[in-house]
Formats: C-alpha cells, sequence, structure tokens
C-alpha cells in the first residue's frame, strides 16, 4: 500500500504571508548593509559624524562603529535564513530589528535623519514579522511546479 502526498491547496492568505516574509527578509538585509556601512563609517572616520555635546547617551564614535558593525552583519545572516522560511529567523530578526532601533535611537545625535530612517525600516520589519502566522507560509527554498502557479490572469 503506497500512501499519496497532496500539497494544500495554495490561498491568497498564503501568498501574502510569503511576500510579508520575503519583504521583512529584504529590508533586513538593507538595514544590516546599511548597518555595515554605518559602522565602517564610525570606525574609520569619526568626523563624518555630527557630535552633540551634554547628550546623556555620550559613547564614543569608534565604539558605536563596531555596535554597528556587528549588528548589520547579524541581520544579514538572520535575513537569509527568513529566506529559507526558518522559525529561529523570524524570532531572531524580530529581536536583531529590537536592537538596531535601540541603538539608533541612542546614536540620534550622531546622524540624527538616518537613524530616523532606520528606525522606521526596523518597524517595519517587526511587523512584517509579527502579523504573520507560522502555517500560512510557504517554504521559499522549494521550487513550486509549474502546475501549482496560479495562471496567467487575462485581460
Amino acid at each position: 500500500m503506497t500512501a499519496t502526498h497532496t500539497r494544500p491547496e495554495h490561498t491568497a492568505k498564503q501568498e501574502w504571508a510569503t511576500g510579508l516574509t520575503v519583504f521583512a527578509a529584504v529590508m533586513l538585509f538593507l538595514v544590516g548593509l546599511l548597518d555595515i556601512f554605518r559602522g565602517i563609517m564610525a570606525i574609520a572616520e569619526d568626523d563624518i559624524f555630527v557630535t552633540t555635546r551634554q547628550y546623556v547617551f555620550e559613547f564614543d564614535l569608534t565604539g558605536w562603529g563596531w555596535i554597528h558593525l556587528a549588528l548589520g552583519a547579524v541581520a544579514v545572516i538572520v535575513s537569509i535564513g527568513l529566506l529559507k522560511v526558518s522559525v529561529w529567523a523570524r524570532v531572531a530578526g524580530v529581536a536583531i530589528a529590537g536592537l538596531v532601533i535601540i541603538a539608533n535611537f541612542l546614536s540620534l545625535p550622531y546622524y540624527p535623519v538616518w537613524s530616523v530612517v532606520m528606525i522606521a525600516l526596523s518597524g517595519f520589519i517587526i511587523w512584517a514579522l509579527c502579523v504573520v502566522r507560522r502555517d500560512n507560509l510557504f517554504d521559499l527554498s522549494e521550487e513550486r511546479p509549474l502546475s501549482e502557479e496560479r495562471p496567467p490572469h487575462k485581460v
């Protein structure tokens, strides 16, 4: 007796869930890449950044550079895991995006506009990773046969 395995029918909810996960993965990759560049700038050239006097969270710019470099490298690695639809990557993605928000808030006076942009992007990443239920996701690493894909829309 042989068992036949059938895949469940794809729904619009699954398509949206997969799309949001891909969005979060790509955005986390970009946030990580930009954080790596920001870290390199802070380590190599301290005079690029504006320094504000009497800021409560005053730190050495080289130290901030290493923090941003490390966060960026981890974010890039986690974004690759998100494309493989790993549960650990979703949890780590939310955690890393949260740490990026905190790091950018604390370094606001050194690069204010860029910090606000990174905080907003990280907020979207957290939203995209938290709104999707696990059972609605496609496995992005598997190729779907042509018979399972939607037929082209006729105009």
